[in-house]
């Protein structure tokens, strides 16, 4: 490249991580946070958009004509519209595999907590009623081990991958649906329907798409057992989130812990904020956010674009 390339990340702020400096001549440029009217005025001239969550869509592309790569400081794409950077030959990467470890662990906080029904007996000691029992302990909620349940993972890439591994350490059964054939004995391979009528726990690892939006809606929560929990730490539009309130709140599942919702950071209407039930647990989109995970997206952010400035681009996004 003859001159010295511009990098702009819109969004620094969401990335708590030391990031070095790219090794090769470059102008880098960045902000704590970007809103939508300011994306196109700061990435004016750039070569490089670092972005974790702005959106990039076909009207912001249109007036960046120095525009040549992309770099998302995540594993999801949503926020941009790919067939808008193919048709301008944008070159897109995206972060892979760097949050096996902490989101998989962050799924099994949610799993044990909902199975041993943590949140209610807390409150129950907050209220007294251990210090008002008959006998040594409390048992006014039902407890349910992890060894020996069956647990269906929708999605079966690394993080589905790394959950599976942890499960089958806890004793699960592991089943799996998903359009690519898996080659792991220790699971089996299932169709939706099966998977929703037969798993204790349901995590669900794929990317949002028109084709997965709203993927588990009233239908397939009703399929689910009674005593099923389902954990969403992927991507809030995977679920319709009022169909979901109303099975909580009605008994169709037994309990939901999720990390994500279908707008972040979310509306002070959305529904599930609203839910104030023992078996319903909800964190800020924190299960990616181990100290350890985020030094590790951010040298590979680094890494992605050092590949495309040499001319070999790495973890494209077709």
């Amino acid at each position: 490249m003859n001159s010295a390339p511009h990098i702009v990340f819109l969004d620094r702020d969401s990335v708590i991580a030391t990031l070095r400096a790219p090794a090769f001549a470059h102008r880098w440029t960045d902000y704590p946070s970007t809103t939508t009217q300011q994306t196109v005025e700061r990435l004016l001239g750039a070569s490089v958009a670092v972005t974790n969550k702005v959106a990039l869509r076909a009207a912001e592309l249109e007036q960046l004509p120095d525009l040549k790569m992309i770099a998302v400081a995540a594993t999801g794409t949503d926020i941009l519209d790919l067939a808008a950077c193919r048709a301008r030959g944008i070159v897109v990467s995206n972060i892979r595999n760097y949050a096996v470890h902490t989101l998989p662990e962050h799924v099994f906080t949610l799993m044990l907590a909902l199975r041993r029904n943590l949140l209610a007996y807390r409150a129950d000691v907050e209220a007294g009623l251990w210090q008002q029992s008959e006998r040594f302990c409390l048992l006014d909620h039902p407890i349910r081990d992890l060894a020996g349940s069956r647990l269906g993972l929708v999605g079966y890439g690394a993080l589905g991958q790394a959950t599976a591994r942890i499960a089958r350490a806890f004793g699960m059964e592991v089943i799996v649906h998903t359009r690519s054939p898996v080659r792991d004995p220790e699971v089996r391979q299932v169709g939706l329907d099966e998977l929703l009528e037969s798993a204790d726990v349901i995590s669900l690892h794929l990317p949002l798409s028109d084709a997965t939006r709203h993927l588990i809606g009233a239908a397939e929560l009703a399929r689910m057992q009674r005593s099923a929990i389902l954990i969403n730490t992927a991507r809030g539009g995977l679920v319709d989130e009022a169909a979901l309130a109303q099975a909580l709140h009605s008994g169709v599942i037994a309990g939901a812990g999720f990390d994500v919702l279908s707008k972040e950071p979310p509306s002070p209407d959305n529904v599930l904020l609203r839910l104030r039930l023992p078996n319903f647990i909800l964190t800020p989109h924190s299960a990616w956010a181990s100290a350890q995970a985020m030094q590790g997206l951010a040298d590979q952010l680094i890494h992605n674009i050092e590949a495309w400035q040499k001319g070999s681009p790495e973890n494209l996004v077709h």
